[in-house]
């Protein structure tokens, strides 16, 4: 099962697509600087970890 499910993650993000969009950019960011927002993440990929972070409200995005 991939954790964080992504009904919890449609909670802090309602569009998949900004969503995927917004993972997608963090996570080519953490393979560039290995800088992680979160302490001890489960996921072992880039991509996992981003969505970690969605998930710990550390990584989000504002409407204009």
């Amino acid at each position: 099962m991939l954790e964080p499910s992504i009904d919890a993650l449609q909670e802090k993000i309602n569009s998949k697509y900004t969503l995927v969009t917004l993972s997608a950019r963090r996570a080519r960011q953490i393979s560039e600087t290995k800088k992680i927002l979160v302490d001890n993440p489960k996921s072992h990929k880039y991509v996992g970890m981003a969505l970690e972070e969605v998930q710990a409200d550390k990584l989000y995005i504002t409407e204009e």
